[in-house]
């Protein structure tokens, strides 16, 4: 109880509510913006965390997280084009309502369902996260070793429209972890005489650059680009609130979805887009005598909403607990969490649970800032969602220049986040995802010092020793698994390809 207390009156002191309301507003505007996404504001954002404490951190950048994917329903719903990726679904009706003169209403129940779906991940966070974090105490060095594989396979097959180029990519990003002083040895690899490659790859840098950078010079292409849509100057009656026919009415969607949105978070590499997607689904599935779905339906902006903030907080539980990230906007936040000297694992909430738990209630009370900020900022985001291309591509790449210098007061980390710019903007051309390399660059350390630990310990053959726990057996078959079912996946969707090409 004591810690308890201890915990709730930390995370309402007035800096780390000032470092929430600063969260939510940058994640709301990063969020509406067409384009922009969590990644690029958790990258941007992760330089200026440096000086500050890992609480103070990590509650600006999970409330940074959660209110980008609820701030991509604005320009979803006000422009029919998605924020981020994961309002895709949110756009079907929630445009359709803006075409009917009814906006407000679909940004309150947007709203609503959001922060329902952001409370229910973040108690789900609290309820699950710490006797999940038993589960690692069981963990020797091949099991990292298989953990970190695992972790790997998952997001490369799943955060790539290709499982081969996924798995390419997260590859690179193991590749990219060696370069610099051997971890027994010392010896530097891969260093081609450069001093400054001895440190290794800066991470943030990388960050910046791969999913900042990247995503201005893709802007480039099309720098006069704005979006001109139906002008929303008129919505109906302000509310704050849902009325209670329209809670009725999307209660059991909500829930339903919010449910769907945790258990799909938690599975590594899934993210928001797949949590609304599979929600809007079975919302469309039980609601066949609403004529209006997918024409404007309140119910299907709730299920979209409800269930893509709710994978946030789900995102976060493999997060803690193993140092296996369920999207890669929580891929970026494991690098916070190492940087500022915390370990996923028992010890988050042994030794370091005052961080843990005020991380979490601070989580928490954001979802409630978010619905508060977003009801008041919402009149106003039509204006932030249509700025035109050429004002973001400087905005991004002036904060991606200062966020990278200012790191060390070192030019170096600059030329790092450029050359990530490049080789991201060329990664997106060709179809491949940053996200596998990004998590290559956290887990390929920890991959190697597992195998390296158990290659010492093996009395006896190595391979019988990397596999003699039976959790070696599970983490080896869901690597398998996940790598077969995407090629089963993939291979299924060529044929039915192959089908419609031939009618």
């Amino acid at each position: 109880m004591d810690t308890l207390l201890a915990v709730v009156a930390d995370a309402f002191t007035p800096f780390h509510l000032s470092m929430m309301l600063a969260g939510v507003v940058i994640g709301l505007i990063i969020g509406a913006m067409p384009g922009l996404s969590s990644n690029l504001g958790i990258a941007l954002m992760l330089p200026m965390t440096f000086g500050m404490d890992p609480i103070s951190a990590l509650i600006l950048l999970t409330s940074l997280y959660t209110s980008a994917i609820y701030g991509g329903s604005f320009s979803a719903i006000l422009l029919h084009t998605p924020g981020t990726s994961a309002s895709a679904a949110t756009a079907i009706d929630g445009f359709a309502l803006t075409r009917k003169g009814e906006f407000n209403k679909a940004i309150r129940i947007s709203t609503f369902a959001s922060v329902v779906g952001g409370l229910s991940s973040a108690i789900a966070l609290l309820a699950i996260a710490p006797p999940l974090s038993l589960l690692s105490l069981k963990f020797g060095p091949a099991e990292y070793f298989w953990l970190a594989v695992f972790g790997i396979s998952v997001i490369g097959t799943l955060a790539s429209g290709n499982m081969i180029k996924g798995l390419v990519s997260g590859a690179v990003g193991v590749a990219i972890s060696t370069v610099g002083l051997d971890l027994d040895s010392g010896y530097p690899r891969f260093t081609f005489g450069f001093y400054d490659l001895q440190g290794g790859i800066g991470f943030v840098p990388a960050v910046i650059g791969l999913f900042s950078l990247s995503q201005a010079l893709l802007m480039c292409e099309k720098p006069h680009n704005t979006i001109q849509e139906v002008d929303p100057t008129s919505g109906g009656k302000w509310r704050l609130l849902p009325t209670w026919a329209e809670l009725k009415f999307t209660q059991a969607t909500i829930w339903r979805s919010s449910i769907i949105g945790i258990i799909i978070g938690i599975l590594p590499g899934a993210g928001g887009d797949i949590g609304s997607w599979t929600a809007y689904n079975e919302a469309k599935r039980f609601s066949k005598n609403d004529p209006d779905f997918g024409k404007g339906s309140i119910r299907g902006i709730a299920a979209s909403e409800s269930a893509n903030n709710a994978t946030t907080g789900g995102a976060i539980i493999p997060l803690l607990t193993l140092g296996i990230p369920g999207s890669p906007s929580a891929a970026i936040l494991l690098g916070a969490l190492v940087l500022h000297g915390m370990q996923p694992g028992r010890t988050l909430f042994t030794e370091h649970a005052h961080f843990t738990y005020t991380v979490c209630v601070g989580f928490l009370i954001a979802n409630l800032v978010m619905g508060f900020v977003g009801m008041a900022m919402c009149r106003y985001m039509g204006v932030v969602a249509r700025l035109p291309n050429t004002i973001l591509i400087i905005a991004v790449t002036v904060l991606s220049i200062v966020g990278s210098y200012s790191l060390g007061n070192n030019i170096y980390d600059v030329y790092t986040m450029m050359a990530f710019g490049i080789i991201g903007y060329l990664m997106r051309k060709t179809g491949f995802s940053a996200a596998p390399m990004v998590l290559g660059m956290i887990l390929g350390p920890l991959a190697e010092q597992g195998f390296r630990q158990a290659v010492q310990l093996a009395d006896g053959p190595v391979l019988l020793h990397m596999v003699a726990n039976p959790i070696s057996w599970v983490l080896v078959s869901l690597i398998v698994l996940s790598v077969g079912s995407a090629a089963w996946l993939e291979l299924s969707r060529s044929k039915l390809t192959d089908v419609m090409a031939e009618k």
